[in-house]
């Protein structure tokens, strides 16, 4: 799942929990804080990257940093099975240490994966691949993708056409899921620059039930996160005795 998200004081994500999944939190304007209920403590700023296994469980904040309006990306990650009640942790990149890659034409800062000759440094428990690619007027790309990965596009801004050369162009705010084949082909047309994200990942072969906050495999593992949440126990027992100071 992928959320474009456009949040201005006094509005934000205040205290909630996760389970069973990872969260990908891309800033494209702004800044936001997070806090934990393990302490954990950040600014995520411009360009940043922040990459939150939830594991087992994890209960956090996310606010806006800053006046006006703060805009990014958040990407919920599935996590398999044997992996899903592990220990939270984080990995966090600042906008100068994303990993950029650059070639006729094209730009790509690699949060996860690789893209023109760029390799992330993010340790991915599930196989992704997570590309930020800036084109320019009259520029044409083809990105590889793994063979049997599903993937999609999602456009932040401009235009471009996606697959085909003779399809119609996409706009900004827009989403493409890939089908079958090699990669992705892009071209852009327009007089000015084309900005897209390309995510791509393993599937897992699993069974997923979402509710909420929390993904897991069945509805009885669904039903044991919320009340292990309530009852703050099994990766929840600092749950009930904090709250961030933003709450």
């Amino acid at each position: 799942m992928l959320d474009e998200f456009s949040v201005s004081k006094p509005a934000g994500f205040p205290d909630h929990p996760h389970r069973g999944f990872e969260t990908v939190t891309y800033m494209l304007e702004g800044a936001f804080t997070h806090q934990d209920f393990a302490g954990h403590k950040g600014t995520i700023k411009t360009g940043d990257v922040q990459w939150m296994t939830a594991g087992r469980g994890i209960v956090h904040s996310e606010m806006p940093a800053g006046d006006g309006v703060q805009k990014g990306l958040q990407l919920w990650i599935n996590l398999s099975a044997k992996d899903k009640m592990i220990e939270p942790r984080y990995q966090e990149l600042e906008s100068k240490d994303i990993s950029r890659g650059e070639r006729d034409g094209v730009e790509a800062r690699v949060i996860a994966g690789e893209a023109l000759g760029a390799a992330s440094p993010v340790y991915t428990r599930t196989p992704t691949m997570y590309v930020d690619f800036t084109m320019r007027p009259g520029s044409r790309l083809h990105q590889p993708v793994p063979e049997g990965w599903n993937a999609f596009v999602y456009v932040v801004d401009g235009e471009g056409v996606f697959g085909r050369d003779k399809a119609a162009p996409t706009a900004a705010h827009h989403c493409l899921v890939l089908g079958p084949g090699d990669g992705l082909s892009v071209w852009n047309r327009s007089d000015r620059p084309l900005r897209f994200v390309l995510v791509a990942g393993k599937p897992l072969g699993e069974p997923v039930v979402q509710h909420g906050p929390f993904v897991m495999n069945s509805r009885a593992e669904i039903q044991q996160a919320m009340e292990d949440y309530y009852y703050g126990k099994n990766g929840f027992e600092r749950a009930s005795q904090w709250s961030s100071s933003s709450a």
